[in-house]
Order: structure tokens, then C-alpha cells, then sequence
């Protein structure tokens, strides 16, 4: 009987961590709130370069990804501040004020 557990218990599990969502909207991710941006840009493209020139940061990576005129998105899920029509991203950098963030990644709300 044990080893009929232990077989059930061991197949069980695979489709159990299928199952779980991992693509879950949340008001925050690792590394601040979620920002609703209205563009995005790569720190290589030209107006990327301009705006990093003009706030005096300068990216070995030219592929990171800036988020321009962010406001936060305070709770996914309720409310009017919930939606966002331009770019959602979470963003590693969100220091420089509404101008630009940056290491954006694109989330899913």
C-alpha cells in the first residue's frame, strides 16, 4: 500500500506544479511597483541615448530597457488604477523621477 502512495504521490506532483499559475499580476514585483509607462526604448536607440545623456547616466548595455513618463500602478485589480494602456513594466531603477526608468521588463496585468 505504501508503494502505491508513494507512486500516486510521485506522479501527482508534476501536474500539480503545471497547474499552478506562475503569470500572476501583483501591485509590486522584485525590484519595485509596477509602472505604467506611456513608451519604451532601449538605452542604444537615439531618443534612449538622448534621454540618458541628458540626465548624465551612461549604460554599458545598450539593450536595456527604458521606460519613459512612468506612473505607478497601485493595485492590479481594483479600481482605476488598475489598468494601463500604454506599457506595463517593472523596472530595477525607477529613481530619476516620471522621466525614465530603467532595466525595464514588460509585464502582463
Amino acid at each position: 500500500m505504501f508503494s502505491r502512495l508513494a507512486a500516486f504521490t510521485a506522479l501527482a506532483f508534476p501536474f500539480l506544479a503545471v497547474a499552478t499559475p506562475t503569470n500572476v499580476a501583483r501591485a509590486s514585483c522584485d525590484t519595485g511597483p509596477i509602472q505604467c509607462c506611456q513608451s519604451t526604448e532601449t538605452a542604444g536607440s537615439a531618443s534612449g541615448t538622448a534621454i540618458l545623456k541628458s540626465i548624465g547616466v551612461v549604460l554599458s548595455d545598450p539593450s536595456v530597457l527604458l521606460g519613459l513618463t512612468c506612473s505607478p500602478i497601485s493595485v492590479v485589480g481594483v479600481g482605476s488604477g488598475a489598468s494601463c494602456d500604454a506599457s506595463p513594466v517593472c523596472c530595477e531603477n525607477n529613481s530619476f523621477g516620471s522621466l525614465v526608468s530603467i532595466g525595464c521588463v514588460p509585464v502582463s496585468l
